[in-house]
């Protein structure tokens, strides 16, 4: 769906908590969810004004958001088996 937020709480209510610990502790977490959220929001932005980029362009910020949203949520889970 075009304009769908993608920010890691909504798509993982059940690791809320290991987030905002990960948000509070780990700084370089932080950075990247960050990191995470400013591309997810460029990208709704983006789509909702119809994609007025080139879609080679458009596929590279998804991608991008895909490797960190995995990269986050391999850290979340560690640390929620971790504690």
């Amino acid at each position: 769906m075009l304009g769908e937020d993608h920010s890691i709480v909504i798509d993982f209510p059940e690791l809320k908590e290991t987030l905002t610990r990960l948000n509070q502790s780990d700084t370089t977490f932080f950075e990247d969810n960050k990191r995470y959220n400013a591309l997810d929001k460029e990208i709704r932005e983006l789509e909702l004004q119809d994609s007025p980029i080139q879609d080679d362009a458009m596929h590279a910020l998804k991608h991008d958001r895909s490797v960190l949203k995995d990269s986050l949520y391999k850290r979340l889970m560690a640390a929620k088996n971790n504690s």
